[in-house]
């Protein structure tokens, strides 16, 4: 089902050259497009479709520190400090908010495992609280269930997917960037071995610089020019509510549910881990690579089918010329079906675990496709083989919360300055050939 998000209006004039060119219009995109533009940079941010209506608006916005992978931490903390300052910055809101984030469980591994995890963020400077059965159900009174404990982190928070991106392109566009929606980029400008520019379906921009932020579609898009972008998309289902009672002012996870409260009153809800993968062939060329991951306890949610994907989409096979209609006009907006089976679980979950929420409904459910590396970390990375491209995606569900600080360390590898974190554990390069690929630590 397709997803309301704030309109944004195109800039007036199409550019014929810019410093760097932005692909894609979800939050990394908008972000990256708007820290270059903040920076006196010449920037087109061009999207196929409209700003934020892929799963930049069809995720279920939250924005945690809380259980990254150890890798993702500290990309993680200074996003939380770049979504407070949005707002303010750009006049606008963007719908976060710093409400904290509750996991409760009824699995002593579990805790002893979030217990474990809080030791050693406590060393990037993030402190989170463990808590005990009485202390979890006072975070989220009201519940039927009893937990064994849970984990709490005040300094969490969440945000609008519907807001957000459209926000920060306006930001963006406000700064001085060329903003253009149902402009798909058909491929790079090649001479000399280095990007000096985009075919789009308006004709050529000319750039010394590109940034792939093409979420699901990168990795078809760097296929195109030789480049190797493992990536498996995964399908999920997130559903809105009706109107309820406050069990949270934040986000909240139990044992089956997943659910943030909104700021219509309603709940973001969804049930975390479950997902479905289509045979494809973009998922066979880089099976191999996923190997590890899909043995692991993180992919035992997962429903594997035959579909769509095979013949149509960010995940199938062909090429194409820069004079003809590309796969990323052929659709515009990816929007897969919601699994209505899983919806309807999810709420039956949420009304069992809450009686006073047995009066909500569904008011949507939409279905999201989630760009994922193998080892769940993303790349934010130069291309050594294309001089002038950087890659910015396989954000693995977590691009939506630390799409802020993703987008400042990509304008800082562009433009040479002093990146924010560490970019070292993003570079493309650690799935070369031969590399030995990192096992998953998202919890």
């Amino acid at each position: 089902m397709f997803v309301n998000v704030d309109s944004v209006h195109d800039s007036a004039d199409f550019p014929e050259q810019v410093d760097v060119v932005v692909i894609g219009g979800g939050i990394v995109g908008t972000t990256t497009a708007y820290e270059l533009a903040c920076r006196g940079v010449s920037v087109a941010l061009l999207e196929k479709g409209l700003i934020g209506c892929e799963q930049s608006s069809r995720n279920w916005g939250w924005v945690r520190q809380q259980n990254r992978d150890m890798f993702e931490l500290p990309l993680a903390m200074h996003s939380l400090n770049r979504w407070e300052a949005l707002s303010k910055e750009i006049g606008r809101d963007v719908g976060f908010r710093r409400s904290g984030i509750v996991y409760t469980t009824d699995n002593p591994e579990s805790l002893a495992k979030w217990e474990a995890w809080g030791e050693k963020a406590r060393a990037h400077g993030f402190v989170s609280h463990v808590l005990t059965a009485e202390q979890a159900h006072e975070r989220a009174p009201g519940t039927t269930s009893r937990w064994l404990g849970g984990i709490f982190s005040p300094t969490d928070g969440h945000a609008e997917p519907a807001m957000a991106c459209p926000a920060i392109a306006h930001g963006a566009r406000e700064r001085g960037a060329h903003v253009h929606q149902n402009c798909a980029v058909r491929g790079l400008e090649i001479a000399g071995g280095r990007v000096t520019g985009v075919w789009t379906e308006r004709g050529l921009i000319r750039t010394s610089s590109v940034v792939c932020a093409g979420g699901a579609w990168s990795s078809r898009f760097c296929r195109r020019h030789g480049v190797e972008l493992p990536a498996a998309n995964i399908m999920g289902t997130t559903v809105q509510t009706t109107s309820g009672d406050q069990v949270t002012p934040g986000c909240l996870t139990t044992p089956k549910i997943a659910l943030r409260r909104r700021l219509d009153g309603g709940y973001t809800l969804a049930m975390p881990g479950l997902g479905r993968v289509e045979i494809s062939p973009q998922g066979l060329r880089y099976a191999t690579k996923f190997y590890g991951a899909y043995r692991s306890k993180l992919a035992k949610k997962l429903q594997v089918r035959i579909g769509r994907s095979f013949f149509r989409g960010p995940e199938a096979a062909g090429s194409w010329q820069f004079d003809q209609i590309s796969p990323f006009e052929q659709q515009r907006i990816l929007d897969p079906m919601p699994d209505m089976a899983q919806a309807c679980a999810a709420l039956a979950g949420l009304h069992a675990e809450y009686p006073s929420l047995r009066g909500v409904h569904i008011a949507r459910a939409w279905g999201g496709m989630i760009d994922t590396t193998p080892d769940m970390v993303p790349i934010i990375s130069p291309v050594e083989a294309v001089p002038g491209l950087v890659i910015a995606s396989g954000f693995s569900g977590h691009g939506f919360g630390i799409g802020p600080a993703a987008g400042q360390l990509t304008a800082d590898i562009v433009t040479g300055a002093t990146p924010v974190v560490d970019p070292t554990p993003y570079r493309l390069d650690r799935f070369a050939r031969g590399s030995r690929i990192r096992q998953p630590e998202m919890m």
